[in-house]
């Protein structure tokens, strides 16, 4: 049954929300039920859409845009800190799966050619899958989601030479042949392999320098505009720009996006673009799960059953060996070991790019594109079965283990603070403990004032505090403390109130614009608080008391405890001051005894004379029998 785009959309969305709920709430994960429903109206079930390329190319706009998000997370910094990981497991495990693979095919009777195709495209696993899964779990940060997300990140850089690669291995009788259409990213594969490598080096440099000297300039001029509107397109429009120039290269739209990413990872907006553009990644990264179970090749699965059943659980076996191994080298306790091997078992998305573009060139058969086609999505709709049977089965026996966290990272010492605004307020707090060695990322609206703070090495992004989106995509979820300066007292409180729901494991220290808005904090029981001008003006007054000819022990002892009864009698006002007539009361009886604290502070003339100093607890005792009498 045919149907136009947006029938085809509309059957997309019903099949995910009535089938990745259920999933979800079965236990079985909502990729399964992605791949569930697309199973389900494909073209060998209900029919209701035979043609998956209806919405695959819509749908592959999904994992675009997640490489160009984990692009952005890659910032030099982290790079450095993942190296051992990144290089010694990554790339062990590429080249080790690779060259199992191979021999396999080879001793099979493939050729050479494709034999190495078939063992690079197979050593790739599922970014998409691991990385939800890892999210969901909430184990990113322990050995098992660190080891993971360095394998898939060198998998997903690794593409890039494999591409390069693919155009010097056509097989001899397909060397003649143009790229059929179902071959769309191998519009290259009719010039030689090193005039591809050279267009690719090019661009890529050329991205480069874009990036760094001209989308800054562009990004700074939007946001100074203050239109949000216009920067979510901006993002959209690196997303397609770098995408279409890969396709004109003939490589995946994905490694440009990933390229970009990269290139924008140690930029101010990072935070904003990675917002801006999640809501766009997730649904369509879930019309890819349903396209890809749309387009498992069933037919070819009825044709040799067993031959398939055989390379999948093959692809699965061998590849949990291997990662199991290199596990093992890299002292990985044996639950981490287990977890890890069984997230990466699958193929991978980027398994479907390499095989089309092996096709296309000429370094692959079609019936064993085919195959391999079939066999990698049939693994990736394992893996969600593999880890129900993880959890149910083995996780139980290993007791905790796989939950909890390894070694810390020792690039993470330092205790990681979030201030929410950087105007004169905030600036001083993050002055401060930055000079305490501190580890601060600061949020602001205004881009002058970012671009002022980068010639200062602050972490700053730009972006509307108020944004949950943001604050995630920040780190609010790892914070320890935020610290919230902006000065509108309405944005404050709804920050905050956002904050106590969403980040409870953060303590809050907030600017308060004045003793009204002292009030709403102190209901909302924030950790502390400060308001705007308050102890500048008691400084202030310390000075004049001094200017007036008072001794400077004696102003500082009288401006403390002007401080300590202006905040007691905040503090007991807030219970009143819904009651006007006992709020006025309670106002009034303060002023007394503060007049009398002051007029018991002017009786001690002997001891300023002296030049006494009195300590806090004999001014808090002296404060009280002023107040009782």
């Amino acid at each position: 049954m045919e149907h136009g785009f947006f029938v085809a959309v509309f059957i997309f969305l019903t099949a995910a929300v009535v089938v990745v709920p259920f999933a979800k709430a079965t236990g079985l994960g909502t990729i399964l039920g992605y791949l569930l429903a697309g199973i389900i109206i494909g073209p060998y079930a209900l029919r209701l859409v035979t043609d998956p390329d209806t919405i695959l190319r819509f749908s592959e706009f999904g994992v675009v845009m997640m490489l160009f998000l984990i692009g952005l997370e890659l910032q030099p910094r982290e790079l450095w800190r993942m190296k051992d990981r990144l290089v010694g497991l990554g790339a062990s495990q590429v080249l080790a799966t690779a060259a199992v693979f191979a021999a396999i095919g080879s001793a099979l009777g493939l050729p050479w050619q494709s034999a190495v195709v078939a063992g690079l495209a197979l050593a790739l696993s599922s970014t998409a899958i691991v990385l939800q899964i890892l999210g969901e779990r909430s184990i990113m940060q322990t050995d098992t989601g660190r080891s993971g997300f360095a394998v898939l990140l060198f998998q997903d850089i690794a593409v890039i030479p494999i591409l390069a690669i693919i155009p010097l291995l056509v097989l001899p009788h397909l060397s003649g042949q143009i790229a059929t259409a179902e071959a769309h990213d191998a519009a290259a594969a009719t010039e030689p392999g090193w005039l591809l490598a050279l267009r690719v080096v090019v661009s890529f440099a050329g991205m480069y320098l874009a990036g760094r000297y001209v989308l800054r300039p562009v990004m700074r001029f939007i946001a100074s505009t203050g239109v949000r509107e216009i920067f979510t397109a901006l993002a959209l429009l690196l997303v397609v720009a770098a995408a279409l120039l890969m396709e004109w290269l003939g490589l995946s739209a994905a490694l440009g996006a990933f390229m970009v990413g990269v290139i924008l990872a140690d930029s101010e907006y990072r935070h904003e673009l990675e917002s801006d553009l999640e809501p766009f990644k997730g649904l369509l990264l879930g019309l890819f799960f349903i396209s890809v179970g749309m387009s498992i090749e069933f037919a070819v699965l009825a044709d040799k059953p067993l031959l398939v059943l055989a390379l999948v659980l093959g692809l699965i076996v061998l590849k949990f060996a291997i990662l199991y191994a290199l596990a093992t080298l890299f002292r990985l306790r044996l639950a981490d070991r287990l977890l890890f091997a069984t997230l990466l078992a699958q193929g991978g998305e980027f398994a479907f790019v390499l095989l089309q573009f092996a096709l296309g060139s000429g370094a692959i058969e079609k019936n064993l594109s085919d195959l391999l086609n079939v066999t990698v999505a049939l693994s990736m709709t394992m893996t969600p079965l593999l880890l129900l049977c993880f959890d149910r089965f083995v996780a139980p026996r290993l007791g905790r283990q796989p939950e909890e966290p390894g070694i810390p990272d020792m690039g993470d010492t330092h205790q990681k603070v979030l201030i929410l605004g950087y105007g004169r307020f905030g600036q001083i707090v993050a002055r401060l403990l930055h000079a305490q060695g501190f580890e601060t990322t600061l949020i602001d609206h205004d881009p002058q004032q970012i671009e002022s703070l980068k010639r200062f090495d602050f972490k700053v992004f730009y972006g509307d505090a108020g944004r949950l989106d943001l604050l995630e995509a920040a780190g609010a979820g790892e914070a320890r403390l935020i610290v919230v300066t902006v000065k509108d007292r309405e944005h404050s409180n709804a920050i905050c109130q956002m904050i106590k729901r969403h980040y409870p494991q953060a303590r809050i220290y907030v600017r308060a614009e004045n003793r009204n808005h002292a009030f709403d904090l102190i209901d909302m029981g924030v950790d502390g608080y400060e308001r705007d001008t308050f102890r500048s003006a008691l400084y202030l007054g310390t000075l004049a008391l001094i200017g007036l000819g008072y001794a400077p022990h004696r102003a500082h002892r009288v401006t403390k405890a002007f401080e300590r009864h202006d905040i007691e009698m905040l503090e007991k006002s807030v219970a009143l001051r819904s009651d006007e007539e006992a709020f006025m009361s309670h106002v009034r009886q303060s002023r007394v005894e503060l007049a009398a604290v002051m007029a018991a502070d002017r009786g001690e003339v002997a001891d300023e004379r002296a030049g006494i100093w009195q300590t806090e607890g004999d001014d808090i005792d002296k404060e009280s029998r002023a107040r009782s009498e």
